[in-house]
C-alpha cells in the first residue's frame, strides 16, 4: 500500500509541476509579442485636376510698362485649379484662376491682382529632345512626363499713379514656364517645381521673297506652386 500512495504523490507532483511551467512560460511573453493597432494617416494628395487647389507665386522682374518703366521685384499670387481636358495624350488642359490675393502672407507688402486672359498646360517629355509615346512601345511602364509646359496670357495692368503723374500700366504679358513636374507611380502625388518665366520676343526676319518670324526666349521672373 505504501508503494501505491508513494507512486500517487510522484504522479500528482508531475502534472503540478507541469502546468506550472506552462504559466510561468506564458507570463513571459513581451509586448512585443503582442498585437499593436496601427492609427490610419490621411494625407491629402496633389492631382492636376479640380479637386486640388493650387497657389502660385509669380515674381516679375525687368517687366517693361507702357511708359517705358521696368517693374522689378513686382509679387502675383493665384490661387486656382489644373484643369485637364479629357481625351488628350500627353495629358493636357488649362489652368483656371480662383481669387487673386492683394497682400502677401504676412500682410507687410501689396501684392498685385493679376487677371489670366487664358491659360494652357501640357505634360511633356524634354521639348528639345521629344519622346513621346515611347510608352506605347512597352519601353515604360506608364507614360513619363517630367515636364509641364505652361503657358499665361495676362491682361492689362493699370498702376497706380501720384498726383500728375502719366497713367501707366503692365502691358498683356504672354508668358511661359517649363516646369519640372513629378508624380508618384504608387501614390498618383503631385509635385511642381520652381522655375523660370519667360516672355517670346519676336524678331520677324526679311529674306528674299519671304519673311521669317524668329522666337527667342526672355527671362522675366520666377514661380512657384503650392498645393493647399
Amino acid at each position: 500500500m505504501n508503494w501505491l500512495f508513494t507512486l500517487s504523490a510522484l504522479i500528482v507532483s508531475s502534472i503540478v509541476g507541469i502546468d506550472a511551467f506552462a504559466v510561468n512560460q506564458q507570463s513571459t511573453r513581451t509586448p512585443s509579442c503582442l498585437p499593436m493597432a496601427q492609427e490610419a494617416v490621411s494625407s491629402k494628395m496633389a492631382t492636376l485636376t479640380d479637386a486640388t487647389d493650387w497657389r502660385l507665386r509669380l515674381l516679375l522682374n525687368g517687366v517693361t510698362t507702357t511708359q517705358g518703366r521696368k517693374i522689378d521685384g513686382q509679387l502675383f499670387v493665384l490661387n486656382g485649379n489644373f484643369i485637364e481636358e479629357e481625351g488628350y495624350e500627353p495629358p493636357q488642359g488649362l489652368f483656371k484662376s480662383l481669387t487673386s490675393n492683394n497682400e502677401s502672407e504676412d500682410g507687410s507688402d501689396e501684392v498685385l491682382s493679376l487677371e489670366i486672359s487664358s491659360s494652357r498646360w501640357k505634360l511633356s517629355e524634354d521639348p528639345d529632345d521629344p519622346k513621346d509615346g515611347l510608352w506605347i512601345w512597352g519601353l515604360f511602364k506608364e507614360p513619363l512626363y517630367p515636364f509641364m509646359l505652361l503657358q499665361m496670357e495676362t491682361k492689362e495692368l493699370e498702376l497706380s499713379s501720384g498726383e500728375g503723374e502719366e497713367k501707366d500700366s503692365i502691358p498683356p504679358l504672354k508668358l511661359y514656364a517649363q516646369i519640372n513636374h513629378i508624380r508618384d507611380s504608387e501614390t498618383g502625388n503631385v509635385q511642381l517645381k520652381n522655375a523660370d518665366v519667360n516672355i517670346r520676343l519676336l524678331e520677324q526676319v526679311q529674306l528674299p521673297g519671304a519673311t521669317v518670324d524668329l522666337y527667342e526666349n526672355e527671362k522675366v521672373g520666377q514661380i512657384s506652386f503650392q498645393p493647399l
